[in-house]
């Protein structure tokens, strides 16, 4: 399986702030999307990535005020990327190394989507079951 039918499956949907943003307008757009993490986008460019872990890690425990403090100051700027042709494979070798959640999807440099580690495993339990049942049908004959 490849990154663009996990896209295709969840949606394409890209929720992004400036780096200018704070990171309290931030945190609202997470909330009222339900998303863990949020991309930083500027004139297209991806620019970062921002994630309840940033926040709790750099706001909350540094006792920071989320509405004083601009996304740029706490977002992960070294962002791992993948591609709409990349495997499953290809994504969990890269989240469990990097230890990172989220993947942005590029293509020609522009951001078309991004994968969590939920998408990944949730595809890859699809994957068993379709074998499972294959293999079942295929031990009653």
């Amino acid at each position: 399986m490849t990154v663009n039918q996990i896209l295709n499956a969840k949606g394409k949907n890209v929720y992004s702030v400036l780096p200018s943003n704070t990171v309290y307008e931030a945190l609202k757009v997470m909330g009222e999307k339900n998303i863990g993490a949020i991309l930083v986008i500027e004139n297209t460019e991806l620019k970062g990535i921002l994630s309840e872990r940033d926040y709790a890690r750099k706001i909350v425990l540094k006792d920071k005020s989320s509405k004083e403090t601009s996304v740029h100051e706490i977002m992960e700027s070294t962002v791992f990327t993948v591609t709409l042709a990349d495997n499953l494979d290809a994504c969990m070798e890269l989240m469990s190394t990097k230890r990172i959640r989220h993947l942005p999807v590029l293509e020609d440099g522009i951001v078309v989507g991004i994968i969590s580690i939920s998408d990944v495993v949730k595809a890859i339990i699809e994957i068993q079951k379709d074998t499972i049942q294959h293999l079942n049908s295929y031990i009653s004959q």
